[in-house]
């Protein structure tokens, strides 16, 4: 397992080890302290665990859709169907612009269409007649061509007056304003009586909330570092897990996947964004919201963990205090990888069925015969 050793863990027990190691390398026992009972110290005894390795970030929160509705045509605002904040199906209606003008203008191309036709009727029975005169040459050659021209622009124009009466449907269709998605609705910008048209802007915006996205940077050490680790570890780099913490610090039910890595980086800061999706039914996701993602890389394995007050470290690097089989404190220098839930990874130096002294440390020493109690963790969300 490739683990990163997190620099910060040093400094904050920096001093404490050094405290520790001072005392360590004092004399003998105080032979008058020879009687005294024995210090306590409550320790941990270690088991295997299965250990992920997790990297946190900050991301923010963006609708899987997001719509903003417009109106396509001019006129007073007639009817606004729904409630701000609400809910609704793709295919509802949202708004509705006055549309009789436009009943009127569809009326009025109708009736284009329908003369259209009987042009083109009556062009086609001249264009018959000519011929049949032409036949027994009682008409010039060129009036029958007349006719037939004839008979080709009342044919267009009855394309024409089909093409205008399409057009006269967009338009009084896009007089009714319907929901192309599913999601909320937000505030309207408009209310029932205002005229509204294409130079408006945003009537109101749609978004998609279930499922939704979260975004977050991921510079390139680290998305090399996730690569090398999928690839060593013979895993599949989308299936990396995504967990969310809410600005609470209480963790969000549901886990997400990474379904996109950008194919380009931004120059400014080096990094690549990341894009996970997550199941949002209750809407406690809402686009535009800060979160903390926290990404399991790899597939599980088993180690060992220590509380990190366990932890010290001197010049020569970290070590803890473990009771032998006569509960006597012996130092044991460890190799610790990342920190998880306040617990630190140990790569080298302990094994299961050690007994590590988390409390206590400060008056204890080396040889030392102490009494242990369990250690009992404390309570976390």
């Amino acid at each position: 397992m490739r683990w990163q050793r997190w620099g910060s863990v040093a400094l904050f027990l920096a001093s404490a080890g050094t405290a520790l190691l001072g005392g360590c390398g004092s004399g003998g026992p105080d032979p008058e302290a020879a009687d005294a009972p024995p210090p306590s110290v409550t320790v941990v005894r270690l088991a295997a665990e299965p250990v992920t390795e997790k990297q946190e970030f900050v991301g923010r929160v963006a609708a899987a859709e997001r719509v903003e509705l417009r109106a396509r045509v001019q006129g007073f605002l007639q009817e606004r169907s729904f409630t701000e904040g609400q809910t609704v199906s793709a295919g509802d209606a949202l708004f509705r612009i006055e549309p009789d003008p436009y009943q009127a203008i569809v009326a009025q191309r109708e009736a284009d269409l329908h003369r259209a036709q009987a042009e083109h009727t009556n062009s086609q029975a001249q264009l018959r007649r000519g011929e049949e005169l032409l036949r027994n040459n009682d008409i010039p050659r060129a009036r029958v061509d007349e006719l037939r021209a004839a008979e080709a622009v009342a044919e267009a124009g009855i394309a024409q007056a089909e093409a205008a009466l399409k057009a006269a449907r967009l338009n009084l269709d896009y007089t009714e304003i319907r929901a192309p998605i599913a999601g909320r609705v937000g505030l309207a910008r408009y209310t029932v009586g205002n005229l509204v048209g294409p130079e408006s802007g945003v009537l109101a915006t749609l978004v998609q909330q279930d499922p939704i996205y979260v975004r977050f940077p991921l510079t390139q050490h680290d998305l090399l570092a996730h690569r090398t680790l999928v690839r060593e570890s013979g895993g599949d780099a989308s299936a990396a897990v995504v967990h969310l913490r809410l600005a609470d610090g209480t963790r969000y039910e549901h886990s997400g996947r990474v379904d996109f890595i950008d194919v380009t980086v931004d120059p400014g800061t080096d990094t690549v964004l990341i894009r996970s999706r997550f199941e949002n039914p209750d809407g406690l996701l809402v686009a535009g919201q800060y979160v903390g993602v926290l990404v399991e890389s790899g597939e599980p394995e088993t180690g060992v963990l220590v509380p990190q007050s366990s932890l010290q470290v001197d010049q020569t690097g970290f070590f803890v205090l473990v009771l032998d089989d006569e509960d006597r404190v012996q130092v044991r220098r460890v190799e610790t990888g990342p920190m998880l839930g306040g617990r630190a990874v140990i790569k080298a130096g302990l094994a299961p069925g050690d007994r590590v002294v988390v409390e206590g440390v400060q008056k204890v020493r080396p040889g030392q015969a102490v009494t242990a109690t369990p250690w009992q963790p404390p309570v976390r969300d």
